[in-house]
């Protein structure tokens, strides 16, 4: 099979077949300023125009009705540069369909090119200008044209990446000796000062070369003269500080017979493979290697001249327009240039170099013999060497390692294992089994610091193992490699040893990983419960809790934890959903059992409405809050059961509470008040008769008062409502009652001014009620016209001092009606002292 080739070639687009007219594909027509878009000006019919193909949609070209001397696109963005005339410029923007700034010099412009996105170099028959596309800046002069460049043709205007190094490129015909020649004008930006070069192409690049920390500004250029062709690559300026000068290069450039009268045209660096290309006017394209000058591959790829180029950005490699339309590009094969330079070209040292600076395969073999070798020769730094800078890590390898590891140490000298990490580490990162081997006799010999310094430069590559073998020394720089290395089960497992526990939540969602919640709780409640509490309150604050809210209770009742439990149900059942009713419940079921006040406080708040009601209300009357039960209790007998016990109720609350029960269960609960311990809860029984004497009827009240012989409440019941009651029956009672509890005062004072009794029937009570002060029933007697009565019953009953008070103080104007019953009563048994 035959060896393949060390550069891929692709065809891109073929002009014509877009509609481009022959003619207009050449130098002073057609524009790339870079890979992006080609410009063109044509004329069809008699209208002019420019055509603009973007290389991203090359099928569809845009064509505008535009008249002008040269057309340039900026290398970046829709961003036309037009001149018209020779002397004016004018800079548009496609898109915005705007004009950006307009110029007209003094001198005609033979020349312009877009030397950045936001600059133009212009040349004029004298001097160079720069002209920034923003802002209001007029063309601005740089150097004047070198004498050696008059009467060429400007081909090209380049600059370093700097801009402090810029390069005139002109080429005129040299009739007596048959052929093209090649002028440049070299000039620092810096210096000021310019100097003329014999040359067809070039192009500025960097390079880092090897023991240098800095890059290297280097000019490469090609010239084709009389005595044969040459590529010149030299560095440009001074050497930045601390480097070594660049060795210049000076090598031969091929030309083969038939191609007598070739010369270079085109010239463009890759700065990724450090290669440069470099087209001829017959199509040939020679590929060298920038660092040594070594001639990698030439050939020719076009039969037609290749009048325009620019970098090729997505391969870096060089684009070019020919003069049949064909828009070709070269690059390095990345595959297949190295095993070419080995095998083609033979020359293993330069394979070696390019695959180490590219990081290229290819050159295995050379560098595994090569490594082989300087072990054998008990050159270890070399070999250390050769593995650290092998391509894709060939040598970087266990096996290689461990043969460092086998090598005894002098005493006093570094170990070739440790020389060997450290051009490692100087070079870069380490794998994962480099940074595990360096790091565990670093830890052995108690240099932390050391693996913290790598890990803050980033030279180790982060790993579970790693992280593993640092724990046993220091937690906190372990979960630190957990978390570069992205292990999240370690990760969280580190914040819960380190007692970052509010940190687990929010990196188990950033990373997408769900570990279990409860296991982690568990253990930090057996730690510290209040950071527990704070860990459990965070797996519950979104809308769909991390973990099951049974379970998350269950663990903090497996420590106990009544009040950080109960922190944490307030927090999560504040929406006071139905489905969490069972939830409620146990909270107020785990207070009323240990902390009765919290359960108390949590209900007279009302935040719940779905617990089991008369599960709690039992609880609450055991823990001893009856109010509470009382709140709950819907069946009479649990009610009739809490409410006699006043002495533990609020009496206002109760007296209010009555309000809420039937009328039959509010006379059954004073029946059984009563019934249960009269003297202690006949004042509140009293209250409640009097508040809602209306609704219960006083009749009924005063039947169970009467049935538990309990005349002192019902004569502190009746005593409130009587002065407004127009009932006989509720006036009557109160006179009884007033009797029967020795209320002689009160009698007198009812007897005197109600006007609602039944007079017959209080004077029959009271003469019944045999009392020892009879001036009630006087009273009675003498505002019912009783006289005669009262006159009998006082004679009969020896209470005749009681006949004489009424006569003397009472109503002495009765005194015929007392005389006339005195009368009557003497009839009966004589009264003849009377």
């Amino acid at each position: 099979m035959s060896q393949a080739l060390p550069i891929k070639f692709q065809e891109h687009v073929q002009l014509q077949n877009l509609g481009i007219n022959a003619s207009n594909i050449g130098f002073s027509t057609l524009t790339m300023e870079s890979d992006r878009f080609i410009c063109i000006r044509e004329k069809m019919g008699e209208t002019n125009q420019v055509v603009i193909i973007d290389m991203n949609d090359p099928t569809n070209p845009v064509r505008r009705p535009i008249s002008a001397d040269s057309a340039i696109m900026n290398p970046a963005s829709k961003v036309i540069a037009l001149k018209v005339a020779g002397k004016t410029l004018q800079i548009f923007n496609i898109e915005m369909k705007s004009k950006m700034k307009a110029h007209t010099m003094t001198d005609d412009v033979i020349f312009w090119k877009w030397i950045s996105v936001n600059l133009i170099g212009l040349v004029t028959e004298t001097a160079v200008y720069h002209w920034a596309m923003e802002g209001d800046s007029q063309p601005q002069k740089v150097f004047d044209r070198h004498p050696t460049l008059a009467g060429c043709q400007i081909i090209n205007y380049r600059t370093d990446h700097k801009q402090q190094w810029l390069l005139l490129i002109g080429i005129s015909a040299q009739v007596e000796e048959n052929r093209v020649a090649g002028r440049m004008q070299l000039y620092s930006v810096e210096r000021r000062v310019s100097q003329p070069i014999e040359g067809h192409a070039a192009a500025f690049a960097t390079m880092s070369v090897d023991g240098n920390k800095e890059p290297s500004n280097l000019f490469t250029f090609a010239v084709r003269n009389p005595q044969g062709g040459k590529l010149h690559i030299i560095e440009v300026g001074q050497p930045p500080t601390g480097n070594q000068p660049y060795a210049k290069k000076a090598v031969d450039v091929f030309f083969p017979p038939e191609a007598q009268n070739d010369f270079p045209v085109a010239m463009q660096v890759s700065p990724k493979h450090g290669v440069v290309y470099m087209i001829t006017k017959y199509g040939y394209i020679h590929v060298y290697d920038l660092e040594s000058g070594v001639c990698i591959y030439m050939n020719r790829i076009s039969a037609d001249t290749i009048f325009v180029t620019a970098a090729h950005e997505a391969s870096s490699g060089i684009i070019g327009v020919n003069r049949k339309g064909q828009v070709l590009s070269v690059s390095v094969d990345e595959d297949a240039v190295v095993p070419y330079i080995t095998t083609q070209l033979n020359n293993p040292d330069l394979a070696l170099k390019f695959a180490i600076r590219n990081n290229l395969a290819g050159a295995e073999d050379l560098f595994v013999r090569r490594f082989q070798a300087l072990f054998t020769q008990s050159n270890y730094s070399e070999a250390a060497k050769v593995a650290a800078s092998a391509p894709k890590g060939i040598l970087r390898t266990p096996q290689t390692i461990q043969q460092f590891q086998q090598v005894p140490t002098a005493a006093g000298q570094t170990s070739p294992l440790l020389q060997y990490f450290s051009i490692l580490l100087d070079q870069g990162k380490l794998n994962k089994y480099e940074s595990l081997e360096l790091c565990r006799p670093v830890l052995q010999q108690g240099r932390k610091q050391l693996l913290e310094k790598w890990l803050k430069e980033e030279k180790l590559e982060c790993s579970e193992e790693l992280g593993d073998l640092v724990k046993q020394v220091d937690p906190h720089l372990a979960l630190s490699i957990y978390l570069r290395a992205n292990v999240p089960m370690k990760v969280i497992q580190g914040f819960a040893e380190t007692g970052q526990y509010q940190k687990i939540v929010l990196y188990a969602k950033k990373v997408g990983y769900t570990p279990d919640y409860i296991f982690l709780l568990r253990g930090v409640m057996r730690i510290n419960p209040e950071q527990g509490l704070q860990f459990a309150q965070m797996l519950i604050q979104d809308d769909q809790p991390l973990a099951d809210l049974n379970q998350l209770v269950d663990i903090f009742m497996e420590q106990g934890l009544i009040q950080q439990c109960t922190s944490f149900l307030l927090d999560a059942l504040k929406n006071n959903r139905p489905a969490e009713g069972h939830l409620q419940t146990r909270l107020l079921e785990m207070n009323l059992m240990h902390a009765p006040q919290v359960a108390d406080a949590i209900l007279g708040n009302q935040m719940f409405t779905h617990y089991d009601r008369a599960h709690i209300a039992q609880l609450c009357e055991k823990a001893g809050l009856l109010q509470r039960a009382l709140e709950h209790y819907t069946d009479l007998y649990d009610i009739k059961r809490a409410v006699v016990h006043t002495h533990l109720l609020n009496p206002e609350w109760l007296v209010t509470y009555f309000g809420s029960l039937s009328v039959e269960d509010s006379i059954e609960c004073v029946r059984a008040m009563l019934q249960a311990n009269i003297r202690q809860n006949l004042q509140v029984c009293v209250q409640i008769a009097t508040k809602y004497h209306e609704q219960l009827t006083t009749t009924a009240l005063t039947e169970v008062f009467e049935s538990f012989k309990s005349y002192e409440g019902l004569f502190y019941f009746l005593g409130a409502i009587v002065n407004f009651s127009q009932e006989p029956e509720v006036h009557f009672k109160y006179i009884q009652a007033a009797c029967k509890t020795g209320q002689i005062k009160e009698v007198e004072r009812i007897c005197r001014e109600s006007n609602c009794y039944d007079p017959e029937r209080v004077k029959n009570f009271l003469k019944e009620a045999k009392l020892t002060d009879q001036l009630p029933l006087i009273i009675v007697c003498d505002r019912f016209n009783f006289v005669h009565d009262l006159v009998l019953y006082l004679y009969r009953n020896n209470q005749a001092k009681y006949i004489e008070i009424y006569v003397q103080k009472v109503n002495p104007s009765r005194l015929p009606v007392v005389v006339g019953g005195l009368l009557d009563a003497a009839g009966y048994g004589g009264y003849a002292g009377m």
